[in-house]
Parts: structure tokens; sequence; C-alpha cells
């Protein structure tokens, strides 16, 4: 039996998917998470359990000592995990990605540097350290401030004035300061905002050339002044021609980057000075969003991406139908308590699942300072344009309630809560 190493942090939503693909090949799931290294003894986890990913080498010495015998895989399910897993697969002579590929992309400011050398089109951007009173001089209004190596919108605030630039940077310092041990060193990444409309492909690479799995159209307008993602819907109505540009502009930049094999998830903007892209990542698409191309690849794109690792035969891509997510947005920061207008929306025409994935209880926010949706809504119909409408009419019969927080007061002080991941948990 094959053995795969899956890098599962504790807070993705994508955790029991993955454990699900691995049961369907009749592969062994060997789980290896980031839980507290002080707490997981206490709940019976191994060291295993309990890897720092958010520092690689540590984490990598952990790894080793507790695996037996090495895995026919090493496989990262998120951001966290990415330069462990290079290290990992390296490590045991496997296929793989450097940490320095994957590294490149994760960071936005080196992603910047890279994309602004490769001839393609790249905004004007520079790195903030210490004092950020007034934007650099060679940048003009609007712009967006970016934590590092955050992810889902975090800490991604647009200023449109010198006022609300002051106002982002120290905001996302603070958002950036709570989720990342190295905030100090890293900075922030100020960039010129790029207009236009919004796109995200999905793909594979193998032995460096990108397979697209799909391109989804975004049609809501991400403008700002924060960028939280809603709806995917796919196949894309853009013409031939620029979805294959598009494509060639990311598989560009994955060789640029010295990236060879797996899952790529790129961001793009499309205007009329050409396409932009926004991000390339060393991995699949997030939250549960890839149960949206379950009938195009004719099973879950975590066992392609399984297949794929392993060497087994992958199947053909076919979008023979419009299919859609939509990330179910946080309307404002409170403690969710529930929904109503479920069974409604899943009597929508086309609509074929809602997830909500957040516990009652839970404090939930949105972005910049939230990382997480309270759930998700599945669609398809015969066209991208009717799938659209249906996430649309399911989403508007949905009605969330979140009721404001109830402070803590210790000594007198009040004491905020973090908000929750609204994820839902795999042990």
């Amino acid at each position: 039996m094959q053995r795969v190493l899956l890098l599962l942090p504790a807070a993705s939503y994508r955790n029991e998917d993955f454990l699900a693909a691995a049961a369907a090949l009749d592969v062994e799931a060997i789980a290896a998470a980031d839980y507290c290294e002080r707490l997981a003894p206490l709940w019976g986890l191994g060291p295993i359990m309990a890897l720092p990913f958010d520092r690689p080498r540590e984490a990598f010495e952990k790894a080793v000592n507790a695996l037996e015998t090495p895995p026919d895989a090493v496989l990262a399910v998120d951001d966290a995990g990415l330069e462990l897993a290079a290290l990992l697969n390296q490590h045991f002579g496997l296929r793989g990605n450097t940490v320095g590929s994957v590294r490149k992309l994760r960071d936005k400011l080196e992603f910047r540097r890279l994309l602004a050398a490769s001839g393609l089109n790249c905004p004007a951007f520079r790195h903030v350290g210490g004092s950020a009173d007034r934007p650099p001089s060679a940048l003009r209004l609007p712009l967006v401030v970016k934590p590092r190596r955050l992810n889902a919108s975090r800490g991604v605030i647009r200023a449109d004035t010198l006022a609300g630039y002051r106002a982002a940077v120290e905001r996302a310092r603070r958002i950036q300061a709570r989720a990342d041990r190295d905030a100090a060193r890293l900075g922030l990444i100020v960039e010129e905002f790029i207009p236009g409309d919004e796109y995200a492909l999905e793909g594979v690479l193998t032995e460096g050339r990108l397979q697209v799995l799909a391109l989804f159209d975004k049609p809501e307008r991400l403008d700002g002044p924060y960028f939280e993602e809603t709806i995917y819907v796919t196949p894309s109505g853009l013409p031939a021609a620029v979805q294959a540009a598009i494509a060639e502009d990311v598989q560009h930049v994955c060789r640029l980057a010295g990236l060879t094999t797996g899952p790529v998830h790129a961001e793009i903007r499309v205007n009329g000075q050409g396409i932009w892209l926004i991000e390339v990542a060393a991995r699949s698409i997030g939250g549960l969003c890839g149960r949206a191309l379950r009938h195009a690849l004719g099973m879950s794109l975590e066992e392609f991406i399984l297949r794929h690792a392993l060497g087994h035969a992958l199947p053909e891509v076919n979008h023979d139908a419009g299919a859609g997510v939509t990330m179910i947005p946080v309307p404002h920061r409170g403690i969710y308590c529930g929904v109503r207008g479920k069974a409604l929306a899943l009597a929508v025409p086309g609509i074929t699942g809602i997830e909500v994935s957040v516990d009652p209880g839970h404090i939930v926010a949105p972005p910049p300072d939230g990382g997480g949706y309270l759930g998700f809504v599945f669609a398809r119909a015969r066209s991208a344009a009717e799938t659209r409408r249906a996430l649309r009419k399911a989403l508007s019969v949905l009605k969330f309630d979140l009721r404001a927080e109830v402070p803590l007061r210790i000594a007198g002080e009040s004491v905020a809560g973090e908000p929750s991941a609204a994820r839902r948990p795999w042990l």
C-alpha cells in the first residue's frame, strides 16, 4: 500500500476532503498537523501532530524522527506547510518543488520582484518597513497595503487618501503581527491598485508543464477597500485567446520561480492594459471551493492531486456544464448563532449543496481581520450564467444570526476575542 504524508493545518477547511481522497484511493494517509506542542501531548497526540509549520527546519527534524519509513509522497494542504513539504520531499528523494521556489511565490514581495524581472505586467510596488507616514514617492494613490505572507485577503487594504494609507498600514501591521511570528522582520508590501475584472486559474504542473483544470470568473467586483471573495464560476466567459495568454503567463512565472510539479492556483486581473498576475501559489484553491470541480474531474480535486503526486493515471477534464461556488461572506464581526433559509436556498434550481463551516458560539469577522467564511454554496447548471444566477439567489435567502460580543473584563480591562477561523474540526 502506498503511503502519503499529509501536512494538514489544524485550522484548514480541507483536511477531511484530503483524508477521504486517500481512503478512496486505498492509500495510507499519515496525518501531520500544527497543533500546539504543549497541548498536543495532553490530547494524546504524537510529535508529528505538533509540527511548527512556520519553523520549517525545526518541523523537518521532528517529522523525520517521527517517521519510521519514508512515505511515497508528501503534500502540503495549505500555504503554511509548503516549505516543510519541500524539505521533506528533497530529503526522501521524492518529486517536489524546492524551498526557494515555493518561498518566492508565497512571499508577496518576492513574487512582485520576480514578476518585475519577468517582463510581464507588474504594478509599481515598494517594501515598507519602519516609518510609513507617507506613501513611497514613486507610488500613486490608490494603493493596496498587504502583509507579505498572509492569505485569504487578511490584512489586504486599499487606501485612496494619505490618511487612509496611514490607517491601512497600521491596521495591516497589527493583523500581520497577530498571524506571523516574523512580522517585524518582514514588514509590508505596498503597490498601486490594479483595476479590472478578476479571475482565478486552477492547474497542475507536471515536469514543469502546466495543465489548466479550470479558469473561474469572479463576477462580483473586487475594488476594496477590503477584498472578500464571493462567487467563482466556470467555464470562463473570456475569449479563448485571453484564456490561453493567462495560462502562458502563469506557466512563465512558474518556470522563473523554479516550480516544477504539483497544484498551482493563480489570481489574475484583466483590464485594458492586459493581464496582471495578482498572485501565483504552489497549492490548490482554498476553502472548499475545489468541490465545484468534481463533475469536471470525475472525482474530487483532492483525489486528483493525490493521484498526481503518487504517479497514478489522471482523468480527462470535461467542463460539460456550468459549475460554481459562493464563499458565504461574513457581513460583520460577531458571534455566530445560526442560519435560517437553508431549505429555501437548497430548493433553488441548480444548487447542489450548502456547507456551513462555522460552529455556533464562534466569533467571526470579515476581511481584513478575518480569514474565514461562514460557509460555501455549490451550484451546477447548463451554463456559467445560470450557475451564477443560482448562486446569487441562494445567497440572498440565507440569513445568518450574528450577535454582538460580550466583552471579557479582566482587572478592569476589556478583552476582545479573536475571530474564529470558521473551519471544521477533523480529528
